[in-house]
């Protein structure tokens, strides 16, 4: 019986089990999405997590134990008949992949399931893919209880109709205030009207 012994042999020797997780995780990191079997990709998914939270370190000490662990391939392209390289695993691990996930605590792979079987013994494919860039950096929102969408609804509707008080009794005010100067000129203009009927009415002294 295999007591406390964790992980899945998958019909290879140890050897050949750190190798095919390395070439995983290495292939993973370079093309961000990869098809194999649901174990493969079930027993990949830890170690590629592992990485990536010590890539978001970024200090020397952890790029040298990623160094350690999953080794430093070089990312090689093919243009006009020529391999060019692009750049290595750890390099891009580190300044593309850790600088993605600085703001989420986990979770930065999944396993999607494809309707497709492995031709030979009839294994089940799935797609092994890290999540993009624009799902990395939105957060979870937030979805309110109906208890807080009837508290909310109601504070909103006590704040309207505090804005509808105060304006309807601002109205008079201003109205008030537009009126006095109109009643202040009609008083000047009577007083005008009554200096000019005295000084008519006094006799012209010769």
């Amino acid at each position: 019986m295999r007591h406390r012994v964790a992980g899945r042999r998958l019909g290879r020797t140890r050897e050949h089990r750190l190798a095919l997780r390395r070439n995983l995780v290495a292939s993973l990191f370079e093309h961000e999405t990869v098809s194999t079997t649901m174990e493969k990709a079930k027993e990949v998914k830890s170690f590629a997590e592992k990485l990536i939270t010590l890539a978001k370190k970024g200090t020397l000490a952890a790029r040298r134990r990623a160094i350690a662990q999953l080794g430093n391939r070089d990312i090689v392209e093919n243009e006009d008949g020529k391999t060019v390289k692009k750049g290595t695993i750890i390099g891009k691990l580190f300044s593309e992949l850790g600088p993605r996930y600085l703001d989420r605590p986990g979770g930065y792979t999944r396993i999607i399931r494809l309707s497709l079987r492995r031709l030979g013994d009839n294994g089940q494919l799935v797609l092994l893919q890290l999540i993009g860039e624009d799902e990395a950096q939105t957060p979870k929102q937030h979805k309110a209880k109906p208890e807080e969408v009837t508290t909310i609804e109601t504070e909103q509707a006590v704040e309207v109709e505090a804005t509808d008080q105060t304006s309807d009794v601002d109205e008079p005010e201003t109205e008030k205030n537009q009126d006095e100067p109109q009643a202040a000129g009609a008083e000047d203009e009577a007083n005008q009207d009554e200096d000019t009927d005295q000084q008519q009415a006094k006799p012209s002294v010769e």
